[in-house]
């Protein structure tokens, strides 16, 4: 399934996205008349690669989170620094918004392998959630970018017939407020599958993104977007709050 082409500008073409000219609109910026996701797009100085290949496997895990006193200590070239820079910035600047974003080197993310019916890991078309009102912040600087799907092309993987035949029977029980309790303890509702003919767009390197998530009176449907496949020995850097 090949990703929608990008508008002049860097933003993928679609009247979910709207695009914003710097942090402090994206910041402010209402969900608003269907508008789910929010791109600041850019182009950043820096040898992001650098940064990546001197973290090298870090400490044998899957996911590095890298703080400010691990990223100094590296043996960077100028054009290194200047990548590592621009990664601060951004996490001050989400920190003085009282967020609490998070810098991460990505060699792989843990498989949902249990079979079951609807696949909850993070490489599912899905949408976050949370309790209060919120919103995801992410921006990868290396390696593939996160995608999106439009929800007009996306339908819940528990509202497929077939899926939710097989979720009926997974639960095991016949009182719907307790399947929908069952759903949602599992995440099951939050995974979508993409309709015939859809087209995923791509977030792009570079780009800060802020993405509408399900929450108890949120104007909009929820961003439906999920994290890329990777090749053997590639990485990201991510940034997400």
């Amino acid at each position: 399934m090949s990703l929608s082409f990008l508008s002049p500008g860097g933003v993928p073409v679609s009247p979910r996205i709207r695009r914003v000219d710097g942090f402090a609109e994206l910041l402010v910026t209402p969900f608003a008349d269907g508008v789910n996701a929010l791109c600041w797009p850019r182009v950043l100085a820096g040898d992001f690669a650098e940064v990546v290949r001197l973290i090298g496997e870090g400490d044998g895990e899957a996911i590095t989170v890298l703080d400010e006193a691990r990223l100094r200590a590296l043996p960077l070239s100028a054009a290194g620094r200047v990548a590592v820079d621009g990664m601060l910035e951004d996490l001050r600047w989400l920190r003085e918004a009282e967020l609490e974003p998070v810098l991460n080197c990505i060699h792989g993310y843990p498989r949902d392998d249990d079979g079951g019916p609807v696949v909850t890991d993070v490489f599912s078309y899905h949408a976050d959630s949370a309790p209060v009102p919120a919103a995801t912040w992410l921006c990868t600087y290396h390696g593939p970018a996160s995608e999106g799907l439009s929800n007009e092309e996306a339908v819940r993987r528990v509202d497929v017939p077939e899926t939710r035949a097989a979720l009926w029977a997974l639960y095991g029980g016949t009182d719907e407020a307790g399947f929908r309790e069952f759903l949602a303890d599992h995440c099951y509702d939050l995974h979508y599958a993409p309709k015939e003919g859809a087209r995923p767009y791509g977030f792009g390197v570079g780009n800060l993104w802020r993405i509408a998530v399900q929450h108890p009176g949120c104007p909009v449907p929820p961003c439906v977007h999920r994290a890329p496949e990777t090749a053997p020995g590639q990485a990201r850097l991510l940034l997400i709050s």
